[in-house]
């Protein structure tokens, strides 16, 4: 028997309401998509790092490295971390973040690519961010599911202009969100569920090196300030594991099978 149509607005009513009353993921970030492609000399700027900000982005070559930018004051933590959308082809894409700043503790940088090496000066330094094993978040109204990655909050010892660099060290090529930020305040791209759309398709594949095995989740709470868990699931990715809510969602809007 077909729902009535008191019965589907009054389950869309109620999902929207934990929505915002649990303030989920995939709502909390303002979205911005990467155009034109980013490079050292015309980085992708971001307005204010302290709002949770979704970067839609590709690594469309091998050997292609995006940059991103934005200010921090003296003492300022900032998190930063990737999700990677479930297309198909991307279960193990997940490139490696770096981020270059004034007095920034160097630790090991010598992994970072040769473009953005060359930023790093005796004024400067660099944190290398490495992908862990995923994490599963499956969005039940646009009916996308993303894996999280790597996630750190980094605290800048001194002001100044901060470079975020992403790439893959054995050049896969693949689509990713640079996530930068942690305050959830509306906006971001009013055209987003267009750009979507044409956004959620596979990147042309390419030949390469395997790609390293992935870290488990590192426990660490300024690695990890969410709460994640290592993803168990030994299912397809793209029907993904879901929590009590993420069931419920999609079981109201009729995508139970979506969400395990």
């Amino acid at each position: 028997m077909k729902k009535s149509f008191l019965q589907v607005m009054a389950a869309l009513s109620l999902a929207l309401t934990l929505i915002l009353i649990l303030g989920l993921d995939a709502f909390a970030h303002q979205p911005f998509f990467e155009d034109p492609d980013t490079t050292v000399t015309s980085p992708m700027r971001v307005k204010n790092p302290e709002i949770s900000t979704a970067l839609f982005s590709t690594l469309d070559r091998p050997g292609d490295v995006d940059f991103f930018a934005f200010s921090v004051k003296a003492g300022q933590s900032i998190e930063i971390g990737m999700t990677i959308p479930q297309i198909e082809g991307q279960e193990q894409f997940a490139p490696t973040i770096g981020v270059i700043a004034n007095d920034l503790d160097g630790g090991v940088i010598s992994a970072l690519p040769d473009s953005a090496l060359a930023l790093v000066s005796d004024k400067s330094g660099a944190n290398v961010i490495d992908p862990v094993r995923a994490t599963i978040f499956f969005e039940p109204f646009s009916r996308t599911a993303y894996w999280q990655r790597q996630r750190r909050l980094i605290t800048f010892p001194a002001a100044g202009e901060a470079l975020v660099v992403v790439w893959h060290p054995q050049d896969r090529v693949g689509r990713y969100a640079l996530v930068v930020g942690r305050r959830e305040v509306p906006g971001g791209d009013s055209d987003f569920a267009r750009k979507l759309r044409a956004y959620w398709t596979p990147v042309n594949p390419t030949t390469g090196s395997d790609s390293p095995v992935l870290q488990d989740v590192d426990p660490d709470s300024a690695q990890n300030p969410q709460d994640t868990r290592q993803d168990q699931s030994q299912t397809d990715p793209s029907a993904p594991r879901c929590n009590w809510l993420m069931r419920l969602l999609a079981l109201l809007i009729g995508a139970s099978d979506q969400c395990q």
